[in-house]
């Protein structure tokens, strides 16, 4: 994306918040991501320590979450092991929320789901904040489209929530950047 386009996109995001998307066939399900109530498949006690869990989402969907090196990753689906989500997370050291947001559009009279919102929790050179990772689902692939800032950021759902319903289903996982935002909507460089 050019940087006029980063800007139109930031500036859209800001501008749309107060417009629904497609009302009424654009929705927000959820679901309990919570560990302990998770299948542990994988364990490696190390210094670092690493494990990977298999839950249940939006309609028995597969997630797998994996943790190393202090950090989470999160993909969905059969292919979960091998989508881009799954090397995907946050630079700096984090956790999850134990609650996954689908957003879901209207197919033949079922809901189906095209993205999730997800809270990290991170902490870097003593500083402690919330990032919410928008996640789209794709029948081939999954990978982070959006990190939104949500420390000290009231408008935080909203733009996530616009940026999965604006970008999720056209991303390209293979050739375009996570795109990320601070608390003001504004696109901030990698």
């Amino acid at each position: 994306m050019n940087a006029l386009g980063a800007r139109l996109f930031a500036t859209g995001l800001v501008a749309g918040l107060a417009c629904p998307a497609s009302a009424g066939q654009i929705s927000s399900l959820y679901t309990p991501l919570d560990l302990g109530k998770c299948e542990l498949v994988e364990s490696v006690p190390n210094e670092g320590g690493s494990a990977i869990w298999e839950c249940k989402g939006y309609k028995d969907m597969r997630v797998r979450v994996a943790e190393g090196d202090l950090r989470f990753f999160v993909s969905f689906g059969a292919k979960a092991d091998s989508q881009t989500a799954a090397g995907q997370t946050l630079t700096v050291f984090n956790t999850i929320h134990n609650t996954l947001e689908w957003r879901v559009e209207r197919k033949d009279g079922e809901w189906v789901p095209f993205a999730t919102i997800l809270r990290y929790f991170w902490s870097s050179n003593g500083r402690n904040g919330e990032t919410l990772v928008v996640i789209k689902l794709g029948s081939l692939d999954a990978c982070h489209v959006a990190h939104v800032l949500a420390s000290g950021n009231p408008r935080a759902n909203d733009m996530a929530r616009y940026a999965a319903d604006t970008r999720a289903r056209g991303f390209d996982c293979s050739k375009t950047q996570t795109l990320r935002f601070g608390p003001g909507g504004e696109l901030v460089p990698q």
